[in-house]
């Protein structure tokens, strides 16, 4: 096995290492920097990675050092450009129930009661497909072929996500049960079986090894996606559960929940780490930053609130909506989060201060998704008006 070459990962920051081995295939390594900061010691740590990696050779640190040199310009840049208006996208003929972006931000989907899928490209706005037939069904996104239609749940699908890999898809369903498909085969894997209630929310973490369900039994569960075995049942709230994610590094995860808390939970022995109150209404949403530090709630009380994750203390509350926050995500840099409202306005917000930087207005309808892309410079907004917004800054 040799190092071919290194490649850098931004957002959350880290080296990615390209092996080569006999058999000519390539694997890849990834060194987590989660903590860099223009303040980070870089001989200390190119020096650290040299000894936990032996094969990257002396020779190999200069390039190492201009990397990570590289990665703290990036990571420093503060772009304070105010995002405009691109594009109206007239996408359905029925409200919008989703937006979301690809892991390049090349493209982005939206899903909408119509019962159709379209694919869209970012840079112009042109609609590149339209995806009919739904029916628990996989697409092509580059060519809109059919590649299966998964049947095994006995009523509607509510949530589905591909594991980070691509390789395996996970379905939620109003009959209490996930599962478990290969996505080359359209085989069902596995059923997860255990909840007793319609299961609303669920999430890989980053390695595709663990996935959460959340449900409106109250609870959510942990599970392991080789074998479909529950490894924990986490339970303390005393309402449905609304949403869940994990934290980048698996170790964490956590709850949003109709009885107005948020639970920050120990994937590992299944512990409730932290409990988050405030909220007056019901929590819609949660959200963690990319590098797990940070989490925001977003919640039918027309507030969002951001918190430490490791202590548990809210930083900042977002105050300005004048109804509920159905969606909230931080951007990439985790410098600014952005909230959609039922108020019909999508807004920016600096997370430090908590201070809104910009209205995002036009839509004629409550809006019920936003995305940012990866690098952070392009929104999408979905609303109920039917239509989605391209914002770019």
């Amino acid at each position: 096995m040799k190092l071919k070459r290194f490649l850098l990962r931004y957002y959350p920051p880290g080296i990615i290492l390209e092996y080569e081995l006999r058999d000519a295939t390539r694997e890849m390594k990834e060194i987590d920097l989660l903590h860099l900061t223009a303040e980070s010691d870089i001989e200390v740590l190119v020096n650290q990675i040299v000894f936990e990696e032996p094969l990257i050779s002396e020779s190999r640190k200069p390039q190492l050092r201009r990397l990570i040199y590289k990665l703290i310009e990036k990571l420093e840049v503060n772009d304070n450009s105010d995002f405009y208006l691109f594009k109206i996208l007239r996408a359905h003929i029925l409200p919008l129930t989703n937006c979301a972006f690809n892991k390049s931000g090349d493209k982005f989907i939206t899903g909408s009661y119509d019962r159709t899928c379209k694919v869209w490209d970012t840079q112009s706005g042109d609609e590149l497909l339209t995806l009919e037939g739904h029916k628990n069904v996989l697409w092509n996104a580059d060519t809109g072929q059919l590649y299966h239609t998964y049947r095994g749940h006995s009523t509607e699908i509510v949530c589905l996500s591909f594991n980070p890999q691509g390789t395996v898809i996970a379905t939620g369903s109003m009959d209490n049960t996930a599962k478990l498909w290969d996505v080359e085969s359209g085989q069902e894997l596995h059923t997860l079986l255990g909840h007793t209630a319609e299961i609303v929310s669920l999430n890989f973490d980053a390695q595709g090894e663990k996935i959460i369900t959340g449900s409106f039994d109250h609870t959510v569960k942990v599970w392991d996606v080789r074998s479909g075995r529950c490894i924990h049942t986490l339970a303390g709230h005393h309402g449905e559960i609304s949403s869940t994610q994990f934290s980048y590094t698996g170790e964490l995860c956590i709850s949003g929940s109709i009885d107005r808390t948020c639970k920050i939970w120990d994937v590992a022995s299944g512990q409730n780490v932290q409990t988050l109150r405030g909220h007056n209404d019901e929590i819609l949403d949660v959200s963690f930053n990319s590098t797990g530090s940070k989490l925001v709630t977003a919640s039918a009380d027309g507030t969002s609130r951001i918190y430490n994750t490791m202590t548990g203390a809210c930083q900042a509350i977002l105050i300005g909506h004048e109804a509920e926050i159905s969606k909230v995500t931080f951007n990439p840099q985790g410098s600014k989060v952005l909230t959609a409202s039922s108020d019909k306005v999508a807004r920016l917000w600096e997370v430090e201060t908590g201070d809104c930087l910009q209205m995002l207005e036009g839509h004629t309808d409550e809006i019920f998704s936003c995305a940012f892309n990866y690098e952070g410079d392009t929104i999408i907004t979905g609303s109920k008006d039917n239509t989605c917004r391209i914002w770019k800054c």
